[in-house]
């Protein structure tokens, strides 16, 4: 890496130590293990409760963070922000998250501070979706009953 890309990098960790990312990670550290994702149907659970929770506040929205950084140390830090910040990993570069407006345009700006601070092709996506589109959603992969999450048997114990 020549001198300008590693002070531009540097800067940009350093913008990421003044927004609270910093977490004192390794230099060495690996990128994201599956390990890290957590078991899918945690993941979905998650994806209905969201979904299904009447008692949400009407200003509260859901919306999905998105992201290709080329960057491991920069796509480390910006995964730890998001998840302190309440967002749910789905995927190794898609998070899910339930907050209020300003709780969105905050990890929009700071991920555009971080975006903007380094010479990079990296691309970030903040994506509010509603929940019928949420419900509308169609999960390919690892089999898993949706029914099982949406509409949980109920149980009782004597």
């Amino acid at each position: 890496m020549s001198d300008k890309p590693r002070r531009q990098l540097v800067k940009a960790l350093r913008l990421l130590q003044q927004t609270g990312m910093h977490l004192n990670l390794p230099l060495n550290a690996s990128t994201t293990s599956e390990d890290e994702l957590g078991d899918l149907r945690a993941r979905i659970k998650h994806i209905v409760r969201l979904v299904n929770d009447s008692a949400k506040k009407a200003s509260s929205m859901i919306f999905f963070v998105m992201y290709d950084i080329e960057n491991d140390k920069v796509r480390r830090y910006v995964a730890k922000y998001l998840q302190r910040k309440g967002c749910v990993r789905i995927q190794k570069s898609v998070f899910l998250a339930e907050g209020e407006r300003k709780i969105f345009d905050e990890i929009a700006a700071t991920l555009l501070e971080v975006q903007q601070a380094y010479d990079n092709k990296d691309s970030l996506f903040v994506v509010p979706v509603s929940t019928d589109q949420i419900n509308a959603m169609k999960i390919i992969g690892q089999g898993f009953d949706r029914d099982f999450f949406a509409n949980p048997p109920n149980t009782i114990f004597i």
